[in-house]
């Protein structure tokens, strides 16, 4: 790919201030106390966090393309405190303390990230706007009416009902493109060496082997998230599935007023199909949400960034939400693969024995998720204990995922029942039984 490429991967790669020129590759074998796999937010934060534990390490993050070319760079710019299970799912799972703790140490991320991004001068366009949920239904409204009730039994997500929303205060608006880029300056300058354009092609303990050379290390971390699913050792341990976005033009101020959110917040609603958006620093909308079908084979392509058909759902879905941005020019259509695991629920692993390290599946919440893990991976090669390594998602490992053409099956009937699900409410003013059915495999 080429510089010009790379700027159309997104909105947010065409707006940041970097020229986006690729590192020099893997120049052969080489030896590190530390490689790592895929330079996205995982793989950089843990590199931050492992320079700040022990600055003498030596780190190799090792990159296909460019730092920040897969989800972490083309991310709705959400940094919020979601995980990918829900609070009552996570109860049900590990016990109430440990999904309460994973809610706190969740929600304190969000203002890590904005502590880190002042500190290292990361001009990332961060600001805690929070996150306007919309209810524009009567199911709508009953949905909202028991998220709110179900954070008030927990008592540790701060939600207000909001006569026609619901308002989170735990989420901070960014140019996640911004964010990936500096991140990957900053760890950098502090001595990491990243190598771009250099496709890894496995790994074990102790040893990465690449098409440039072979990278020998105490410790292997694997952060590839959705294109886990390329590699023969975790291909199906995740399931790559499209998010799409569009990007408006600027819009003055003053429809902004009339809209109603402000510079920071990011927002959504309660459809089952998710969609999600925020107000940028320019004064655009980035809206994005899923419909793009699972591809077979967990492929990942580049024409799959492109789906004319979601792209026009996206825009009269936005119109419809907005009825004041109707006839704003769409400026950008982009898309990627984030990372699904079988029971959508993110994990950090390290084996101290052998080395080997992982972190992912967070199901379009990786925005601070990234963080939190990056965090916990380097308390665990470090070996220092914490609150974060005792966190309930360290060492939790999903199912694999079916063979084909019931991987294929699943992941698009999953899928095509949340529509449904959405025609059927609009339809009926009931909740759906196909949403009652999937809720289950879908973290809630």
């Amino acid at each position: 790919m080429t510089m010009s490429d790379y700027r159309r991967l997104s909105y947010w790669h065409d707006s940041v201030p970097d020229d986006l020129t690729p590192r020099a590759p893997l120049p052969g074998d080489i030896e590190v106390d530390v490689a790592i796999i895929g330079g996205g937010l995982t793989g950089l934060w843990t590199a931050y966090y492992l320079q700040r534990r022990e600055p003498g390490l030596r780190i190799a993050v090792l990159e296909r393309e460019i730092a920040g070319f897969g989800a972490s760079g083309r991310n709705g710019g959400w940094c919020s405190a979601l995980f990918p299970r829900s609070t009552a799912s996570l109860e049900r799972a590990h016990g109430l303390d440990a999904a309460l703790a994973i809610r706190r140490a969740m929600i304190a991320t969000v203002d890590e990230v904005g502590r880190v991004s002042a500190e290292e001068q990361i001009d990332c366009d961060f600001v805690k706007g929070g996150t306007v949920a919309f209810a524009h239904t009567a199911v709508q409204a009953q949905a909202a009416d028991a998220e709110v009730a179900e954070a008030r039994r927990y008592g540790v997500d701060p939600l207000e009902r909001r006569a026609t929303s619901v308002f989170d205060p735990n989420c901070a608006r960014i140019h996640p493109a911004k964010l990936v880029r500096g991140l990957a300056h900053v760890v950098e300058n502090a001595g990491a060496s990243i190598y771009e354009r250099t496709q890894v092609l496995d790994w074990e303990p102790h040893a990465v082997r690449t098409t440039r050379g072979t990278v020998t290390a105490a410790t292997v971390i694997a952060a590839t998230e959705g294109y886990g699913a390329t590699l023969p050792r975790t291909r199906r341990s995740i399931l790559p599935l499209y998010s799409l976005m569009i990007a408006t033009a600027p819009l003055p101020d003053s429809v902004w007023d009339e809209i109603g959110i402000a510079h920071g917040q990011t927002f959504t609603d309660y459809r089952h199909l998710l969609i999600y958006g925020q107000r940028t620093a320019d004064n655009r909308f980035a809206f994005g949400g899923r419909g793009a079908r699972y591809h077979w084979g967990s492929a990942i392509r580049p024409g799959y960034d492109r789906a004319p058909r979601v792209f026009e759902h996206l825009r009269v879905a936005l119109e419809t939400l907005f009825p004041a941005v109707a006839g704003t020019p769409i400026t950008h259509r982009w898309g990627g693969p984030l990372g699904v695991p079988r029971d959508w629920h993110a994990s950090v692993r390290y084996d101290a024995a052998t080395g080997v390290g992982s972190a992912g599946g967070y199901v379009g919440d990786g925005l601070s998720t990234t963080n939190i893990a990056g965090r916990t991976l380097a308390d665990l090669i470090t070996g220092t204990q914490s609150d974060l390594t005792t966190l309930p998602w360290v060492g939790h490992r999903s199912p694999d995922w079916e063979p084909e053409p019931l991987r294929f099956i699943g992941a698009n009937l999953g899928m095509l029942a949340m529509e449904a699900a959405d025609i059927e409410e609009r339809a009926t003013s009931r909740a759906s039984i196909a949403a009652r059915v999937m809720g289950p495999l879908t973290g809630h």
